[in-house]
């Protein structure tokens, strides 16, 4: 499926807050949205052709340019989805929180579309938490994988740490967009559900 259709045909629009979406216009946006889905990963997303190239990164980024981060790449999102943050509700395709954990812009160093075809993305982050130079390298797929595996590398730059340096994920856990953890964005759908169950039986007893 081209475009934003593998993406539609996982979801249930009416049961899920995430957006529907459309092709966009070019544009060199970047979000990292971590996501406490059956398994925690951090979904790395570059806007290239209309759309968010995603990779879910298994362990999220690491600064250290030794530490290869496996980012297994899943179906192109619309730029809508830059801004989603909350709750995909349990039993839904990717049920559980999102919160938008870093964003900005990228550049590609050279032609992206060839890069990727040729299996090695190399670009700079400019974000609120993530800076410097990337290299996305795509693995030999086996026969009995679906989907395409991606190493996700820091480059050697001013950027990179070594493994005596903090981790970037535990040292700036909150949301870019909201400052929140990863608890109180779940907190607030519950809480959101709970004042909508409050007023339809205030509304009842006013009957």
């Amino acid at each position: 499926m081209a475009g934003l259709a593998t993406y539609r045909a996982k979801r249930r629009f009416a049961a899920t807050p995430e957006p529907r979406g459309r092709l966009g216009a070019r544009g060199n946006a970047f979000v990292i949205q971590k996501h406490a889905a059956r398994r925690l990963h951090y979904d790395l997303r570059l806007q290239l052709d209309g759309v968010m190239k995603s990779w879910a990164v298994t362990r999220g980024p690491s600064l250290v340019p030794g530490e290869k981060r496996l980012a297994v790449q899943v179906e192109d999102h619309p730029i809508e989805y830059n801004k989603f943050e909350g709750t995909i509700p349990q039993g839904e395709y990717g049920g559980g929180t999102v919160m938008i954990w870093d964003r900005g812009r990228w550049e590609p160093e050279g032609d992206p579309e060839k890069g990727l075809a040729k299996g090695h993305l190399a670009f700079r982050l400019k974000g609120a938490k993530l800076h410097g130079g990337w290299h996305l390298v795509r693995m030999r797929r086996r026969a009995d994988e679906k989907r395409d595996n991606w190493l996700l590398i820091k480059q050697h730059d001013e950027a990179a740490r070594s493994e005596r340096d903090r981790d970037i994920l535990e040292e700036l856990p909150l949301s870019v967009k909201t400052g929140r953890t990863m608890d109180e964005i779940a907190q607030h759908k519950r809480k959101a559900k709970t004042a909508r169950k409050t007023a339809r039986r205030t509304k009842a007893r006013r009957r």
